[in-house]
Parts: structure tokens; sequence; C-alpha cells
């Protein structure tokens, strides 16, 4: 059966390095699971995000992509800092899923910021509002400065060994589990 991970960039503007780390760690973790990904943007959800108050007022290609966030197999949630948390945009979407939507879901939080000062937004606001949503994050989150990118791409070694770190622990979800032994007594 093939999986899917899908990305989701907290950003409307393209290109972005939120939307860059975004589509990297997808295709890294489609390749190495063998998986289907795709990465969506806020702008993926249109005009109608902004004055939706509930699923039913989002527009037919909105409730298209949401739909497609939701039943993946496995997420990667990423957002841009914007004075210290995660857009306000970005979290308008997580209002609108039902509380149960992402329980038990694999996912992988990254941010991206100007500075260094920053990396705390995955421990200190990203993981407790997927914990709501009691979504299963990755033990090891993916935060990345202006200087851990080139030409608009995630490029810094240290950046990518973490990146590789996070994406391995999606193993238990994504590989074949071995047929556990059976043991039989004789009496």
């Amino acid at each position: 059966m093939t999986r899917t991970i899908i990305g989701l960039s907290g950003n409307l503007d393209r290109p972005s390095k939120t939307r860059a780390l975004v589509q990297t760690a997808v295709a890294l973790t489609a390749s190495r699971f063998d998986a289907i990904g795709a990465v969506y943007d806020l702008a993926d959800f249109g005009p109608s995000l902004g004055t939706a108050r509930r699923v039913e007022d989002l527009s037919d290609m909105a409730r298209n992509a949401l739909r497609v966030v939701l039943q993946a197999d496995a997420l990667i949630v990423a957002s841009p800092v914007y004075k210290g948390s995660y857009t306000g945009m970005f979290k308008h979407l997580f209002d609108l899923f039902d509380p149960a939507a992402l329980a038990g879901k694999p996912v992988l939080l990254a941010a991206t910021g100007g500075g260094e000062r920053h990396a705390l937004v995955i421990e200190h606001q990203l993981r407790p509002l997927l914990g709501f949503f009691e979504a299963r994050t990755l033990a090891t989150g993916v935060y990345a400065s202006e200087r851990d990118f080139a030409e608009g791409q995630p490029v810094a070694p240290a950046l990518m060994q973490r990146l590789g770190r996070a994406i391995d622990q999606f193993a238990p979800d994504f590989e074949p589990r071995a047929q556990p032994e059976v043991f039989v007594l004789s009496a």
C-alpha cells in the first residue's frame, strides 16, 4: 500500500523559504519511504480561508486541499516565525479542523525565521498546537534560519543532517513491519 506524506507550509508568499524547506522534507521523505508526496501552502486554500468560520465556508478548492491534508498518512507542518509564533492565517486554518482530525497522525514540525533566536517556536508554539489535536509529533523538530539557505533552498549541512534525523523518525509509520514470531509451547 502506497503511503502519502503531505507538507503544509504556513505562508501565503511564493516563493518562500518555508515552502522550500517543506518541499525538501517531503521529497526526501517520499524518496526514503517510497511514498507519494505533495505540498500545500496557505495560498492553495484561496481567499475563502480568510473569511471562513467553519469548513463549510471554504471554497470547493480549499475544502479539497483540506481533505488531502487531513487524509495523509503523515504530515510535515511548518510556519515562518512571525512575532515569535506561527502566522495568524496558519492558526486560523487549524481552527477549522475537527479536534480529532489529527489524532495519532505522525507529524514532523518545522519553522523558518530570520535568525536563531526563534528556534524554540517549535517547542513553545507548534508542538502545543499539534498536541491539542493529539497528533504524534516526531521528537526532532527542524528550524532553519536565513543562513541555512542559498538561492532560496535549504543547503546548510547541519540543517540537512537534522532534517534527515527527523525523517528517519517516520520509519515506524512507513516501513513494513516484520511479522511477529509465534512461539508454541509444547506441553
